[in-house]
């Protein structure tokens, strides 16, 4: 029987409650929709297609002479467009991510693309004209009428685009054939990677049971994972490219048109960021990379009596780290125990995503690689995606994305326009999560060697979150850079990526062959061109804030879930306030790096045990 064969009866078992890490669940998607065929399905595609043309007919060309109140009543009719689209997309999304090859999931997934971007393109004229509404005519507006007011920072981030918009007619074509130009290039890329298969040692793995092995206490496993790895990646090197070269030059072309000043702007535009901030951040970072990546693989080596690391030592457990499997009840009671140590009311958010069918945590055939939290729309619920496999690393996953869905819950009551958060704050809650799930393990650590365990465990998260982002970010960077140079060669990607990551890991790192082609399954690359740094900046802020945190700071909890759940209804510069934190000042970055080379501090002073 090959290992897929006998991961499907594992995870029947699993369900079952008889499994490997106990009673794994799954997602019940019913608060969506019932079924793909459920009448509310094709009801809500109906109202969809005829409220969109209505909306149109009503407002188009007309926004400019609405009064205070006609145009709240515009908001709110826009706003409900906005979560009955999202909830078709939310469930047909979800069900395809459960089993990216299932043909059937598939062809539901990019039906429902194809009829929402058509029943959604008379939409296109509403930025278009709030954009073109004078400044101080819609402040008159605002000062008018306070629920109109409280929409004020969506029509902000919208009015940010103004330098960049495109004709009536652009915009309109961009939104039509947005099916078949990013969105199609990403599901090739995530139905390829999902259909993969490495040969590990004779047993026939997918891709997160592969990448899982590089964490595996025995050395000689961890390498032949490595190879598989890039046996697989070279032998499908020119897809990946093709699939790279093909995204680049469509931003490329869609930012000359809009004057986009850096391929990096509109990421920054919509994380309602500046520039320079981003800047300092990545700056602050790769300055600090000698004191810590380089330092603590430098101490990582010696533990592992090894003169130059591989790359299957990276994740490596370390030597007097016992081999260890957290059942799924462990693995909950140790998150919703931290959760429950720092608020009552954080545990009691969490706690539905356990009851009520919001998490999907099994590794099976075809589910999308990888972990999330999809927030769906604010009249429903968040649901989150794991890929469990009893790794101590999988229980700060849980711990990470169960933040996620707490912030997602807590935004939701700014409602469907203003509850999303920017991607630079969006990861706040998660980082903080597990921040609070490793304090709570490592007080109760009885032994220097499960102390330095623990320290060494957080440590190398935090350099993959911060250092490892960065570098990506990096790599995303030149790679845009270069492309628009011309057309690149799959050896073009790989140096560019080797070089990013020599100088991220450090000295101590030798690269084997193959190596240079593992920037082709990183997803962020392909659907959120320079998300990464998004993560450097969570864990940053997240640094920062626990420092207050562990301060005493007084009323911390209230401030913190205040912030929380602001969503997306206010800057960060207002937000990070009450904290007395503020991003754009460049001793924050190093305030919370501090954090991180301070653990490093610890680790040598235990380097003997």
């Amino acid at each position: 029987m090959t290992i897929t064969a006998r991961q499907a009866l594992l995870d029947t078992a699993d369900r079952a409650g008889g499994g490997r890490f106990g009673n794994l669940p799954e997602w019940d998607l019913s608060d969506l929709y019932a079924a793909p065929d459920a009448p509310e399905v094709a009801r809500d595609l109906g109202w969809l297609e005829t409220e969109c043309a209505a909306f149109a007919a009503d407002y188009e060309g007309k926004l400019a002479g609405l009064d205070a109140a006609g145009f709240l009543n515009c908001v709110h009719r826009y706003e409900r467009i906005d979560i009955v689209a999202g909830r078709l997309m939310s469930f047909a999304g979800l069900r395809y991510y459960q089993n990216t090859t299932d043909p059937a999931r598939a062809k539901f997934m990019a039906d429902m693309q194809d009829r929402i971007t058509a029943h959604t393109t008379p939409l296109v004229f509403f930025s278009l004209e709030v954009n073109r509404i004078d400044d101080a005519a819609l402040d008159a507006l605002f000062a008018a009428n306070a629920d109109l007011a409280r929409y004020k920072p969506v029509f902000e981030r919208m009015r940010a685009m103004r330098p960049h918009q495109l004709s009536d007619e652009l915009e309109k074509f961009l939104h039509d054939q947005s099916t078949v130009g990013a969105a199609a290039w990403n599901r090739l890329f995530d139905e390829t990677l999902a259909g993969m298969t490495f040969d590990v040692d004779g047993e026939t793995l997918g891709l997160e049971e592969t990448l899982d092995l590089l964490t595996d206490p025995e050395r000689p496993r961890r390498e032949a994972a490595a190879r598989a790895l890039a046996r697989q990646f070279q032998g499908s090197i020119r897809l990946f490219s093709r699939v790279h070269n093909t995204l680049a030059k469509e931003k490329a072309i869609e930012d000359r048109w809009r004057k986009m000043p850096s391929p990096q702007h509109g990421r920054h535009l919509a994380n309602h960021v500046e520039p320079e901030v981003v800047q300092a951040l990545r700056d602050a970072v790769v300055a600090a990379y000698p004191r810590l990546s380089h330092r603590y693989y430098a101490l990582k080596a010696r533990w592992m009596g090894l003169d130059r690391l591989q790359v299957w030592d990276r994740n490596a457990p370390l030597p007097i780290e016992p081999p260890k499997t957290v059942d799924w009840a462990t693995a909950r009671k140790t998150v919703m125990d931290a959760y429950a140590g720092f608020d009552a009311r954080m545990a009691d958010l969490a706690e539905p995503f356990f009851e009520r069918g919001w998490i999907d945590a099994g590794v099976k055939p075809g589910k999308a690689p990888g972990a999330f939290a999809h927030p769906t729309v604010t009249e429903v619920h968040p649901y989150i995606m794991l890929n469990y496999l009893g790794k101590p690393r999988d229980v700060m996953t849980l711990a990470h994305e169960l933040g996620h869905g707490v912030h997602q819950r807590l935004a939701a009551g700014q409602g469907e326009l203003l509850s999303s958060t920017p991607l630079t704050l969006a990861e706040t809650a998660s980082v903080f999560g597990e921040m609070l799930t490793f304090r709570k393990l490592l007080a109760r650590a009885e032994t220097a060697a499960e102390r330095k365990t623990l320290l060494a465990g957080k440590v190398e998260d935090m350099i993959n979150t911060v250092v490892r982002q960065i570098a990506f970010y990096d790599f995303e960077s030149r790679l845009h850079a270069a492309r628009a140079e011309g057309e690149l060669t799959p050896d073009d990607i790989n140096a560019l990526w080797m070089s990013v990551q020599a100088e991220s890991l450090g000295p101590v790192f030798e690269f084997m062959d193959g190596y240079e082609s593992f920037w082709a399954y990183i997803p962020h690359f392909v659907h959120s061109p320079f998300y990464v740094y998004a993560y450097a900046f969570g864990d940053g802020l997240v640094n920062a804030l626990y420092a207050v945190y562990e301060e005493g700071d007084a009323g911390f909890q209230d401030k913190y879930f205040d912030m929380l759940r602001a969503g997306g209804s206010r800057h960060h510069r207002d937000l990070l306030a009450p904290f007395g934190l503020d991003a754009a000042d460049p001793a924050f970055w190093d305030k919370g790096l501090s954090m991180i080379s301070g653990l490093i501090d610890q680790l040598e002073a235990l380097e003997g045990c």
